[in-house]
């Protein structure tokens, strides 16, 4: 591992160097007496630290103890693996012969013609050149920098090394969509970290070893793989690279310290992409992030995998759909470009899957300067992401719609009319709708902050009074939230609201009210109506006003999905235009090989009043 301060280029240049040794150089390095390494990891929040060595024999020492311990039995432990390992050697040797052995131990010669017998080495903790008292806990014994020494053999302990705790890359890579690794460091940042991309100089040149997987396979030789010069997370692949399979080095990083380097190679080749996407015309509004002043907010339900991959969406939703792009390795593609070529400041998803969440979206979003936040429904959730560089998340306060109306106080009179009507309730109660709220606050001026309300109502046609009262719940939560808890702040509300322009639920938020006999309160027959009249305190518009649809599937197109603001607080400074008919419709409807969900998502630019 390096110490280093200096400029991130002078550390690539380095690395560069370090990467270019012949072995030869390496070998000569190791004979002048460069130190082994021995990694510590010891955290407060766990009873006991990791020590991990290679003794000289080969053999790999991973040992678990307390970091209340005293380090004298650690070093007796170390002396008797020692030991042992110097037996096993000279056993797989058949050498009775006495010398000095490689893994440290001296051997102790006994009367007349018997035998070398091997004692245990002596094993010394030094730091700042002075040993270590064997009495010291190893919570305190083991620094950053000291040299556990075992017999003649020398390590340089690295405390807390910047490491890789997992290591991806995407299982299906098209050219022109970002490559992003899904990554986690113990100890380091991504942003401090190197990376570096190769591909293979022809297809078929670096074939990963049978019974190997690539992704976890050493580095093939050199001559196989050509730098592509791109030293960023991210890597977009061209039309040069179809049929090449990608490589990445990359070296865990916390600022100061570079730990060891993973190398990773792509289980596929590139594959040729859907040519243009309807998305690919929006972004050229959204080349650039915006301004301070303003909020970039994207909603958009992006089609969970449980949903696309049944039988039913195959040969009813979406038959005129190929079946490869619903896959979902494919539609994650399209997903992910979508999404970071909008370089919004604030994303709110629906209908995502927790392993979508957490494999696919978060590492391509993070790498594009987003952090985000997951609730899961029942089958699949909401996700909400903010630029780490605008906002920071202040506090979340997502509910159940259900069960916030059943033990709320806040829904008291609510509960009070629906109870009136206990086939009505029954239903309500029976779904399993959330909301998800997030309070985030801005990291240039602690004084402005904003509420960022997400959800996705009951979807049934005939749902009409459930969607509802699953708003009436919402917008008392939110005002509680923006009213009570941060007073005055202003209010983002997105979704897929599964109600056009004409229903029940979208004239109670425009209108700020819903009379009792409104015939949304029998939607599903006069058995469930439920007559009531609603208010809310809000003076809400939906921002990107009522698109003829936001939704288009073979039997249905209609406006879903609004990004409602409080025109109080907010303006709209921009409206990303929606794809227009002819592209929505070359494959004939959503999804589509150029479109990976049955919607569209929405774009506006917002600005504080």
């Amino acid at each position: 591992m390096w110490r280093l301060p200096g400029a991130r280029a002078a550390l690539r240049v380095i690395r560069t160097a370090v990467e270019k040794l012949s072995r030869a150089e390496a070998e000569s390095q190791t004979a002048a007496g460069a130190m082994e390494r021995a990694v510590v990891r010891c955290v407060p929040s766990e009873p006991k630290l990791s020590l991990s060595f290679a003794l000289a024999d080969g053999s790999h020492k991973n040992m678990q103890r307390d970091q209340s311990e005293p380090l004298g039995r650690v070093l007796s432990r170390i002396a008797t693996n020692a030991l042992k390992g110097h037996a096993k050697a000279a056993a797989a040797k058949k050498s009775r012969k006495s010398r000095p052995n490689a893994s440290g131990v001296a051997a102790c010669s006994g009367p007349g013609p018997e035998p070398a017998v091997a004692c245990e080495p002596v094993v010394k903790l030094y730091y700042r050149e002075e040993a270590v008292a064997e009495d010291v806990l190893n919570v305190d014994a083991w620094q950053d920098g000291a040299v556990l020494q075992i017999g003649d053999v020398k390590y340089k302990v690295e405390r807390n090394p910047p490491a890789f705790t997992e290591l991806q890359l995407p299982r299906y890579i098209m050219a022109g969509f970002p490559v992003c690794p899904k990554l986690s460091l113990e100890f380091g940042d991504p942003a401090s970290s190197l990376f570096r991309w190769y591909k293979e100089a022809k297809p078929g040149a670096a074939e990963p070893e049978v019974g190997v997987p690539s992704s976890l396979s050493p580095s093939s030789p050199s001559s196989s793989w050509t730098e592509t010069d791109v030293e960023e997370r991210v890597y977009t692949p061209s039309n040069a690279d179809i049929g090449l399979r990608l490589k990445l080095h990359c070296t865990p990083g916390d600022g100061q310290r570079f730990g060891h380097s993973r190398v990773l190679e792509s289980v596929c080749v590139v594959e040729a992409g859907p040519g243009t996407c309807t998305f690919d015309h929006r972004h050229l509004y959204t080349k650039k992030v915006t301004e301070d002043a303003l909020i970039r907010t994207v909603s958009y339900n992006i089609l969970a995998d449980t949903y696309a991959q049944t039988e039913f969406s195959r040969t009813v939703l979406y038959p005129y759909c190929a079946p490869y792009a619903l896959e979902l390795d494919y539609r994650q593609n399209l997903i992910q470009k979508e999404l970071t070529g909008y370089n919004a400041d604030v994303i709110c998803l629906q209908e995502v899957d927790r392993a979508v969440f957490s494999d696919s979206l978060v590492p391509a979003l993070e790498a594009f300067g987003l952090e985000g936040v997951f609730r899961i429904k029942q089958h699949e959730g909401l996700a909400t992401f903010y630029r780490k560089s605008k906002f920071s998340l202040l506090s979340q306060h997502d509910i159940s719609f259900y069960e916030a109306l059943e033990s709320d106080p806040l829904h008291k009179e609510l509960l009070e009319k629906l109870v009136l009507y206990p086939s009505a309730q029954e239903k309500v109660l029976q779904r399993s709708s959330v909301l998800q709220v997030s309070v985030l606050q801005s990291t240039k001026d602690s004084s402005k902050r904003i509420c960022v309300a997400n959800t996705h109502l009951y979807w049934h046609p005939k749902g009409g009074y459930i969607r509802l009262i699953q708003m009436a719940v919402a917008l008392a939560h939110i005002r509680h939230v923006s009213c009570d808890l941060y007073p005055g702040i202003p209010v983002i509300f997105c979704g897929d609201f599964n109600s056009t322009p004409s229903t029940g639920m979208y004239h109670f938020v425009i209108n700020g009210s819903i009379p009792e006999d409104h015939e949304d309160w029998a939607s599903n027959g006069e058995e469930e109506r439920c007559n009531m009249s609603l208010t809310h305190f809000f003076k809400l518009k939906s921002a990107c006003g009522e698109p003829a649809y936001t939704n288009y599937v073979g039997g249905f197109h209609g406006c879903l999905d609004y990004i409602f603001i409080d025109l109080n607080t907010l303006e709209v400074e921009q409206v990303i235009p929606l794809p227009s008919h002819e592209e929505v419709t070359t494959h004939q409807a959503l999804p589509s090989v150029s479109h990976p969900s049955d919607h569209i998502a929405l774009v506006c630019d917002l600005k504080w009043k």
